[in-house]
């Protein structure tokens, strides 16, 4: 419905050269297949080349032309490979969506640095080297869009989410200050920050480890993290939070911090107790 609600106001991609990063599941997928909705070009970037090549047939069955591009976009070398092949393929790049990511939960006192390396490596450096490649690119051809897909919680630290919340603070750092280095006229940067999404990343191997208070049937579609992405791209916005609104947490919390801490902790507990209940 949010999408059908939307696609008018986002009008024609055809041509359109979008980069997805994170593409074979989630948000990455639903973003790709929206895209191809709108008649755009995407180049599907993830490791797993078997699940791109489904994303790439529902792509091309919506309209648009996909282009399958398996790297590990926490190795530079192969995310500059990755941005040459697009460009080799269609000559420009239009629009990045850095979304790869990866959540490994646990308790800070806890974290293992391997588990923090391996969401650094994804959640932070994959986002900063696609931008390494695509940028200058953008800059040449006078224009492009860059989105970052961040999270709320890299506004206000959780837990067990200690480790993923410190790569997503970083990550939205790390793209205001991108945007205070552009002029906004020629290449837009945006952040998106979405809440709980029913997505593999969430729903894997063991969910009651990362929202162990959180009931499963409150998770957002991921259709709605898309819906925001491309939003964003439409209107160069510079920051929109999943569902709107959302972000209010991080106002209430530099303004006042313990209320906000005693807040999180009675919606843990209401969580626990919702969760029984359904």
């Amino acid at each position: 419905m949010l999408l059908e609600a939307i696609l008018p106001s986002l009008g024609s991609w055809r041509d359109r050269v979008v980069v997805v990063t994170g593409a074979s599941s989630g948000i990455g997928r639903e973003t790709a297949l929206l895209f191809g909705r709108l008649g755009a070009r995407v180049a599907l970037v993830a490791r797993r080349r078997k699940l791109l090549e489904e994303v790439a047939e529902g792509v091309r069955a919506a309209g648009g032309q996909p282009l399958v591009v398996a790297a590990d976009v926490g190795d530079a070398g192969a995310a500059r490979a990755a941005i040459g092949r697009v460009r080799r393929a269609w000559k420009r790049i239009d629009v990045l969506v850095n979304n790869a990511g990866v959540l490994r939960p646990g308790p800070v006192v806890r974290i293992q640095a391997d588990d923090l390396d391996a969401m650094l490596r994804v959640n932070l450096y994959g986002a900063l080297f696609m931008i390494q490649a695509a940028l200058p690119g953008m800059l040449r051809a006078g224009g492009g869009s860059i989105v970052n897909v961040a999270s709320l919680a890299g506004r206000r630290g959780i837990t067990p989410l200690g480790g993923y919340c410190a790569t997503k603070f970083a990550l939205i750092g790390l793209t205001e200050a991108l945007r205070t280095e552009l002029d906004s006229g020629t290449v837009h940067v945006g952040l998106v920050l979405p809440g709980v999404v029913e997505t593999p990343m969430v729903t894997g191997a063991d969910p009651a480890a990362a929202f162990p208070e959180w009931p499963a049937r409150l998770n957002m579609p991921a259709e709605w993290v898309a819906a925001a992405i491309a939003l964003a791209v439409r209107f160069r916005l510079r920051e929109v939070s999943v569902p709107p609104g959302a972000a209010l947490m991080e106002e209430l919390g530099a303004l006042m911090p313990a209320a906000t801490d005693a807040l999180i902790g009675w919606m843990r507990e209401a969580g626990r107790l919702l969760a029984r209940a359904l």
